[in-house]
């Protein structure tokens, strides 16, 4: 049962009480419970008092009003904000930053920290070695980071609302959630928007990324040099891209949506040994986008990636359905659902790479083939593009012949013959029919 402490010589004797209590070993189990002390503080000068006097355990809640200033946490204590409680920085710096492990933070409202990326100007600044840290169910806008972390473990992000400041550029805001050499991480729940990206993890290990929605970013959920990460459940819409993984290893991207993206759905690039599986990916679109730069709004692309795994997901309703280059070539791509794409496969190599795995491949809008035996795969194999739409994506400037009646013809010759080594896309076992689930 909390104590509410108010004399200062019952202060003193708690105190030293505790302190004895923690170390002589007893801690947890027979004597801090009956301790740990709930303090409620007004203003900012009692917020940092109480910050410098309290014990491993103890509770600071906030009272409704304003705390100006930039607060310090040191010790292992909860800090909770009780309704319209609001942490203001003032422009600068951190708002809170931590130093000590096992610290929850919760129902806190915090704005206005500063935005220097160089300095880490965060709302919630986790120092290094920091371990054990909870950040839930608070509002934080400002436009530096949201929640910043460094080479510690065990952080949890979940059930907050995180907003950048939508007025700067992109690259110019703090990430929503900056985690960097973090090993076990759970980020669940949140809705972050107006930031560069929603969560960005970086040589980090064994993270768990859920149920997050994000939007008006430059990336939802960001992998770089990270490995065995699990992501599912998030919905990102209205970014430059959505999942980018990059010089990763072992992520499990799953059942996720995007929507509205310029740039990619997902990214797989110079990526290994991962998996994505069952996600939703649509309407990747960029309206200034050309074959020249090749920059069109993509479901996915995959470059110098290798030893991926693509499968039953769902690509609709884009500029390009599937995008590979440099080097891309040895992934399983097979049960996915390529609808009403633009262009369904732009691929530019010299290799002749199979789009299908023990008798399944994909399915493709607008192909029509026969299934004489009803088992709904095509009995003929699929080529989503010839030899003349390689010519086109190398010479985009001869694009203007592509329906002229000469190609009808060079179609129809190359339909009937083979010229040279077969090089491009063929799926042996194409789906006449899409996956429902999806």
């Amino acid at each position: 049962m909390n104590t509410v402490i108010s004399g200062p010589i019952f202060r003193l004797f708690y105190r030293t009480a505790k302190q004895l209590c923690i170390g002589a070993g007893i801690g947890l189990l027979l004597c801090p419970a009956s301790f740990a002390a709930n303090y409620s503080v007004h203003d900012s000068d009692s917020l940092t008092q109480q910050l410098k006097t309290v014990i491993a355990g103890d509770t600071i809640s906030l009272q409704a009003g304003t705390y100006f200033g930039h607060f310090e946490i040191y010790q292992p204590i909860e800090l909770v904000g009780e309704p319209g409680a609001i942490i203001d920085a003032e422009g600068t710096g951190s708002a809170i930053s931590i130093f000590s492990s096992d610290v929850n933070l919760s129902s806190l409202k915090i704005k206005n920290w500063g935005a220097d990326l160089y300095e880490l100007n965060a709302g919630i600044l986790i120092k290094e070695q920091a371990q054990r840290i909870r950040v839930e169910s608070s509002t934080l806008q400002g436009d530096g980071f949201g929640v910043y972390a460094e080479n510690t473990s065990h952080i949890t992000v979940a059930n907050n609302v995180i907003v950048g400041n939508g007025e700067l550029y992109k690259l110019d805001r703090g990430d929503g959630v900056y985690l960097k050499g973090v090993d076990v991480s759970v980020i669940h729940d949140n809705k972050i928007s107006y930031v560069r990206d929603g969560v960005y993890l970086e040589t980090s290990t064994n993270s768990l990324v859920f149920d997050n929605r994000f939007h008006s970013a430059q990336y939802g959920i960001h992998y770089m040099y990270t490995k065995h990460d699990e992501a599912y459940g998030n919905q990102v819409d209205n970014v430059d891209g959505g999942y980018a993984i990059m010089s990763s290893e072992f992520v499990n991207l799953h059942q996720n949506q995007a929507s509205n993206t310029l740039d990619f759905g997902v990214l797989l690039n110079i990526s290994n040994h991962c998996i994505v599986s069952n996600n939703r990916i649509s309407l990747g679109h960029n309206p200034q986008g050309t074959a020249e730069l090749g920059n069109e709004g993509k479901g996915i692309f995959i470059y110098g990636a290798r030893d991926n795994e693509v499968t039953h997901n769902l690509f609709s309703t884009n500029d390009i359905g599937i995008y590979m280059a440099m080097g891309g070539e040895k992934n399983k791509v097979y049960g996915n659902q390529f609808v009403n794409n633009k262009i369904q496969v732009k691929y530019v190599g010299d290799s002749l790479l199979e789009w299908s795995h023990n008798g399944r491949g994909n399915y493709w809008s607008g192909y029509m083939g026969w299934d004489t035996n009803h088992d709904g795969i095509a009995d003929k194999a699929y080529r989503p593009n010839d030899n003349l739409d390689k010519l086109f994506w190398l010479y985009p400037e001869a694009r203007f012949l592509m329906n002229s009646p000469v190609v009808a013809v060079l179609r129809w010759v190359q339909g009937q013959f083979e010229f040279g080594p077969a090089t491009g896309i063929v799926d042996s076992f194409p789906l006449l029919a899409p996956d429902r689930e999806l």
